[in-house]
């Protein structure tokens, strides 16, 4: 079998000083074989294939064979053109150029122009849970032909062009929204794309079905004649899939299974350390609760989390126990010492006591509804999380649904108390970070943005700053007291920080080429029987 590699994707530039895991290797060259089709198992199903108004992984799954964006970025965290041939920046970074590729076509045979870049950045400004912010400084995009994008900013933002692959911003068909309602578009469930692959098939409840891209602009490509993704009720069964051939592959893995799958020659697991998703589970307080807007109130419960054992037994030591939503990749970034609240019952017992609530004659203090991003490992972090809270006399009622519920409950309804939820901290905290304590999340809501409804006009004005700040000292600096203030409102705060696992059959080659890990297009990729 596959020797069990952790593999590290990262920005090296970003990253300096980071004590790091090696890069992905370089393999012995083979012969791609062309031909078959390649299934994933994931666990649930997206709510779209469109990244545009949901971020989830589940859509970036299937999206990233359909759409591209204009960059794409190898292990070296290095750039490299997709739909963009070239660019380039003005010495005071408020331009970038881009010289687009010639010839590309949507899988409706139109052809692709600079006016679908001008859409998509655009679009992705006004209602992307993350490009609200991303883009906040772009003033205008100029199109002075249909082969150049010209990006103009109010300000600088040095993180833009990580922003620009296909995973994070897809460039999308203008042509394919009528108006700026644009999930009335039927593109978000049947996209038209210039990628590998052609969408075919949702049938709901079930799978995707996406065919080779025959006019693809890549010439050759894809290897494979096609892609599935079927929609699996839970890790367990995603894993039995893979082992039944069922499934070629899957990101969603049963973490209790990882020593026994080691054993079998005909899989591969591979654990990574995602540097550009950043992925971690993060616990949210509802501040609109008067109970957690007590900070007494939170630091206590923040007392009654065992990182350590959720770590060992929920996610068998694959991930790493965090505090900062500050990704600890970024070392001149990242202060984990406001986020230090060790594991101890008897304090979190004396907080609580403190802050007004002593246990009545049944032994409960409160109350209070917990929603979690629906996982295997989310559930049973929410199981700990009842039993430890129990224990303080905290009553915790697990509300569950599938993801729509989920994202509705949390972000429209604000039907829960407590949530364990699943966070893309991404490759700079601009575009990842400062989303979970921005204060326009509370009037302009969105999915993955400020579930608590934290509203501090300091913490506000000093992302404000480091978003335009190009002197790295300064900078760090400004997210250093970001984290002192956050650390203690504790608004939210990370519990673990995720590894992405793949469970593949070996026959399965070229899976992972660039920093997108499991989500990448497949173009390369390839079934050697």
């Amino acid at each position: 079998m596959d020797i069990t590699r952790r593999k590290t994707l990262l920005l090296s530039a970003a990253l300096a000083g980071a004590t790091l895991l090696p890069s992905l290797p370089t393999l012995a060259a083979e012969t791609p074989k062309k031909g078959g089709i390649v299934t994933f198992a994931g666990l649930g199903e997206p709510t779209t294939l469109v990244p545009l108004s949901d971020s989830n992984t589940r859509t970036r799954a299937i999206s990233t064979k359909i759409l591209e964006g204009l960059v794409r970025f190898d292990s070296e965290f290095k750039p490299h053109p997709v739909l963009a041939e070239s660019w380039e920046t003005s010495a005071d970074g408020l331009r970038y150029t881009f010289k687009l590729r010639k010839g590309v076509k949507w899988h409706d045979g139109k052809d692709f122009t600079s006016q679908d870049v001008k859409f998509s950045l655009l679009a992705f400004k006004k209602v992307g849970p993350r490009g609200r912010i991303t883009f906040a400084n772009v003033a205008d995009i100029e199109t002075p032909d249909p082969l150049t994008a010209v990006v103009v900013l109010s300000k600088p933002a040095p993180y833009l062009l990580r922003a620009l692959t296909g995973g994070e911003t897809p460039i999308l068909p203008a042509h394919a929204y009528a108006s700026e309602n644009y999930n009335e578009s039927p593109n978000g469930n049947a996209p038209i794309g210039t990628g590998p692959f052609v969408f075919e098939e949702w049938k709901r409840g079930s799978y995707v079905k996406l065919k080779k891209n025959p006019d693809y602009w890549q010439a050759d490509l894809p290897y494979l004649d096609g892609f599935v993704a079927r929609f699996v009720a839970d890790a367990a069964s995603t894993t039995i899939s893979v082992e039944t051939g069922e499934a070629d592959y899957t990101a969603d893995v049963s973490y209790s299974d990882l020593e026994r799958l080691r054993q079998n020659p005909k899989l591969a697991v591979e654990v990574y350390t995602d540097a550009y998703l950043n992925n971690a589970a993060v616990f949210e307080f509802n501040l609109e609760n008067p109970i957690l807007a007590k900070k007494e109130v939170r630091h206590a419960l923040a007392h009654a989390i065992d990182r350590d054992f959720i770590n060992d037994a929920i996610f068998f030591g694959t991930a790493k126990p965090a505090g900062s939503n500050i990704p600890a990749v970024f070392t001149a970034y990242n202060d984990e010492k406001p986020f230090t609240y060790p594991f101890d019952l008897s304090k979190a017992n004396e907080l609580l006591d403190k802050a007004g609530y002593p246990k009545g004659a049944d032994g409960t203090r409160f109350s209070l509804r917990l929603a979690f991003l629906p996982s295997d490992v989310f559930r049973k972090t929410s199981e700990y999380l009842r039993s430890s809270f129990g224990k303080l006399g905290v009553k915790v009622d697990i509300v569950e649904g599938d993801l729509a519920t989920f994202i509705k409950r949390v972000y429209t309804e604000r039907g829960f108390d407590l949530t364990v939820n699943g966070i893309s901290r991404l490759f700079d905290p601009t575009a990842g970070v400062q989303r979970l304590y921005w204060s326009d999340g509370i009037k302009n809501p969105a999915p993955y943005v400020n579930a608590a409804h934290y509203n501090n006009p300091t913490v506000d004005n000093l992302f404000r700053a480091a978003a335009i700040e190009v002197d790295e000292t300064k900078r760090a600096g400004q997210f250093h007291e970001i984290q002192k203030v956050v650390g203690d409102d504790l608004p939210n705060f990370s519990i673990v920080a995720l590894p992405t696992v793949i469970l593949r059959n070996t026959s399965l080659k070229s899976l992972v080429t660039t920093i997108d890990i499991a989500y990448g297009d497949l173009a390369t990729a390839w079934k050697s029987e």
